[in-house]
């Protein structure tokens, strides 16, 4: 007789709802300033660049969406509720932000080619604006990022539009200072390979998680040998991990006893322990005697 029993976790993360609404207002004032001194300084750059911003602001906006609806409860039909929503913001964000690479080193080519005048310490100003106001929402999602790929995913928005109002003022000054009209080009091509660098790291996981991969940091080898090597168990099959968002993640798996646990606790102690060990907040268990007259079929030897 099979005993199946699932053990939840509700994994406890930090409300980023305010972050969220100051980061998008802060911005979205921004754009607006961008693009009023844009106009005022006949500067195709800083309205360019506001456009930018505006994308960041749907990043945002994306982020905060799937962190909102995360936190709604499972129903009938939904019943794993809305996490996943989490790792499909995590995705887009990562495709919004290489598109932005894209974008920023089409624009610096082109100005190898054909240089920009040299940058108006109204520009400068402007653009160190941005490099307070993108630093300052930034920060505001640090204690996350290592931890939600959501939230990753805002701060390496905010953190890419810092460092490229970053390279507008110390390109600008250079050119209006030395003359050097290439070096706006080449700053930016580096914070292009910058933003690069960081974001395939959050579209890589994402991906990953979208096609219910292992999270990235938890082995499922050590998971194995870990409840393989439980007083009792004897065998282990039909082991599966996978993301229920960016922050849950959730394990199924056959135990193998021929002399069951009579109550709980074990089982209870189990999950308490995956989630502890591993951070496992989702763990469902189905206990099999291993009568030889009926194997379970996804059943194989607990050392492969």
């Amino acid at each position: 007789m099979n005993r199946e029993v699932h053990h939840h976790h509700h994994h406890a993360t930090p409300d980023f709802n305010r972050a969220f609404a100051v980061g998008v207002a802060l911005n979205i004032v921004f754009v607006v300033i961008e693009v009023s001194y844009g106009v005022i300084a006949d500067s195709l750059a800083l309205i360019t660049d506001a456009g930018h911003n505006l994308s960041d602001v749907l990043g945002l906006l994306l982020a905060w969406g799937a962190s909102y609806l995360a936190r709604k409860q499972p129903s009938l039909r939904r019943t794993y509720g809305y996490s996943r929503a989490t790792i499909m913001a995590s995705m887009f964000s990562g495709l919004l932000l290489l598109a932005a690479v894209v974008v920023i080193s089409w624009e610096a080519v082109q100005r190898f080619f054909a240089p920009a005048d040299p940058a108006g310490q109204t520009i400068m100003i402007v653009a160190a604006i941005g490099v307070v106001i993108n630093s300052i929402t930034a920060w505001f999602f640090v204690s996350g990022k290592d931890h939600d790929l959501n939230i990753r995913g805002a701060y390496l928005h905010m953190a890419a539009d810092a460092l490229v109002s970053l390279g507008v003022v110390v390109s600008g000054f250079v050119i209006w200072r030395f003359g050097l009209n290439w070096f706006d080009s080449l700053s930016s091509l580096l914070i292009a390979a910058v933003i690069f660098w960081s974001t395939w790291g959050l579209l890589r996981d994402s991906l990953n998680l979208a096609v219910d991969g292992v999270p990235r940091g938890l082995d499922p080898g050590k998971v194995r040998d870990w409840l393989c090597a439980q007083p009792g168990v004897e065998g282990l099959h039909d082991l599966h991990i996978w993301p229920m968002s960016t922050t849950d993640t959730a394990l199924t798996a056959h135990l193998l006893m021929p002399t069951p646990p009579e109550d709980d606790d074990f089982l209870h102690e189990l999950a308490h322990q995956l989630h502890e060990r591993f951070e496992i907040s989702h763990s469902t268990f189905q206990v099999e005697r291993g009568d030889p007259g009926k194997p379970c079929l996804q059943s194989q030897n607990c050392a492969t």
